[in-house]
């Protein structure tokens, strides 16, 4: 896109050019990296002897200050995250390292090998249990009150306007009497480090020395200090790429053991860690449903409704297992049912 169709890609490039020439920038290899589901969005251009990343995250909508803070205090605990080479706050600009050019997930969509795939997770758990030891100075609380209003977004997005559904009342008392089932027990969970989207395309492939180690993790600044279980939970219920219940429960075991070891606040009993982050799981996964109809319906970003059967089936996986949860998967049978409404809202 060019910049006269684009003001902020002529802000971007100002903004580049204003830099000090040391770190050799060639503004003409100034190419799309990635976007995300907010306003946040990522270039890539050629510096010195490699590249570095121009993160765009045009206020008010983004606050480039959350991402620098959760950023060091993940620094500050040894993981491998985007050092900020300059900035720019007050207009939504960073110039950051570049951690490599695939992520776990492109790369597991190109043909991983199991063998590979097995070293990459065992990494990812790692580092999840050296995250969860960092400091949580200055996040904001993932408490019940939060979660709660989190999950108000499945009745109202996924529910209502995708399905086109009215909930009855009876189902509507079940459903909130889930909520916060889900959200009270959740946040009993002794808090720690919480990434939010500790998944498959956060998670950055450093194969080369100069990138670090495995993995470089991306998309931190929504970080809370709220439940041990919740990035696990990202982990092996990844929205975007489906594991089986073997090796999601392959991996819950080598994570609780690290985290034993570790001395993080784990249950002794695994069968009671199980169930904690199953329902954890239960919570992300009802308002990633209505995140993902959000988006659609509202935003016009269509490409996230390849991912609600995923999504629906860990859903159901945890709502089959405990009784409590029965009046939930009736709806699902319902809406399952029902034709999801087509078109946008502006």
């Amino acid at each position: 896109m060019s910049p006269s169709h684009d003001p902020r890609l002529s802000l971007i490039e100002a903004w580049l050019r204003s830099l000090p020439p040391e770190l050799a920038l060639r503004l003409d290899t100034l190419q799309p990296a990635s976007s995300d589901a907010s306003f946040r969005r990522y270039f890539r251009l050629e510096a010195g002897r490699g590249t570095v990343i121009v993160m765009d995250a045009p206020p008010p909508h983004e606050d480039v200050g959350a991402f620098v803070h959760a950023g060091g205090l993940l620094r500050e605990a040894g993981l491998n995250v985007p050092a900020v080479l300059a900035r720019a706050p007050e207009q939504g600009l960073l110039l950051l390292s570049d951690l490599g050019h695939e992520t776990y997930y492109q790369r597991i969509q190109a043909g991983l090998d199991d063998a590979r795939l097995q070293v990459l997770y065992r990494q990812a758990l790692t580092a999840l249990v050296q995250m969860q030891q960092a400091s949580t100075a200055g996040l904001p609380p993932y408490d019940a009150a939060r979660m709660a209003a989190e999950l108000e977004l499945f009745p109202e997005w996924y529910v209502q306007r995708h399905h086109g559904v009215t909930l009855t009342d009876k189902q509507s008392d079940a459903l909130q009497k889930i909520f916060r089932l889900l959200s009270e027990s959740c946040a009993t969970q002794t808090p720690v480090y919480v990434h939010r989207d500790f998944h498959s395309p956060n998670l950055m492939v450093c194969d080369e020395a100069r990138f670090g180690p495995n993995p470089g993790i991306l998309d931190f600044q929504d970080a809370l200090a709220g439940p041990l279980t919740y990035d696990l939970a990202s982990l092996v219920t990844d929205a975007r790429t489906t594991w089986e219940e073997p090796q999601q429960l392959d991996w819950a075991i080598r994570y609780w053991e690290l985290a034993r070891g570790a001395g993080l606040p784990v249950p002794a009993d695994f069968a009671q860690f199980h169930c904690a982050y199953e329902w954890m799981s239960l919570q992300r996964n009802l308002r990633i449903l209505g995140v993902f109809a959000r988006l659609n319906h509202r935003d016009g970003k269509s490409g996230y409704l390849a991912h609600m059967p995923r999504v629906n089936q860990y859903v159901r996986q945890v709502a089959r297992r405990y009784g409590v949860f029965a009046p939930l998967l009736r709806l699902l049978d319902q809406l399952d049912q029902a034709t999801p409404t087509v078109g946008y809202t502006f």
